[in-house]
């Protein structure tokens, strides 16, 4: 398992395993959210095997699978939710840790610095600099419609 944090609150991760759910529990994770899809994994590794696994942990576990054509903002909407549900630090994961990263880095254009956004992806690992211009244009959405308010 290779957890990388991006805030106090969230990390992410490559694809965990079963086995890695003890240690996930032993760093003080309290959510584990799923954002990869059952079919690009064998069933060892799907949702629902991990979730048991997690459970058995006493975590919380979440699943929102993502691709490319599912990151909506109404998925950035509810990963947001997920993470500010839990009780304490988050872990999620895809295949890499970088569609996490995209979710999360959407999820805050509306209330932190671009700069600070990247700066954090990029120390985890993740170069989302190609990210800037939707960022941007989330932040700017955003503050747009605060003003209508």
């Amino acid at each position: 398992m290779d957890a990388r944090t991006l805030t106090p609150r969230y990390s992410v991760s490559p694809q965990i395993a079963v086995e890695d759910l003890p240690q996930l529990a032993e760093a003080g994770f309290t959510t584990v959210i799923c954002n990869r899809p059952d079919a690009e994994v064998p069933p060892s590794h799907q949702a629902e095997a991990i979730r048991a696994a997690a459970e058995a942990q006493g975590l919380r576990f979440e699943v929102l699978p993502l691709t490319h054509q599912t990151m909506t903002p109404e998925n950035v909407a509810q990963q947001q939710a997920f993470i500010e549900a839990s009780e304490g630090p988050v872990l999620a994961y895809c295949a890499s840790g970088t569609r996490c990263s995209v979710i999360w880095a959407l999820g805050q254009a509306p209330v932190m610095p671009v700069d600070e956004i990247l700066a954090a992806t990029a120390q985890a690992g993740y170069q989302l600099d190609e990210l800037r211009p939707t960022l941007i244009a989330v932040a700017t959405q955003s503050a747009l419609a605060e003003g209508d308010s």
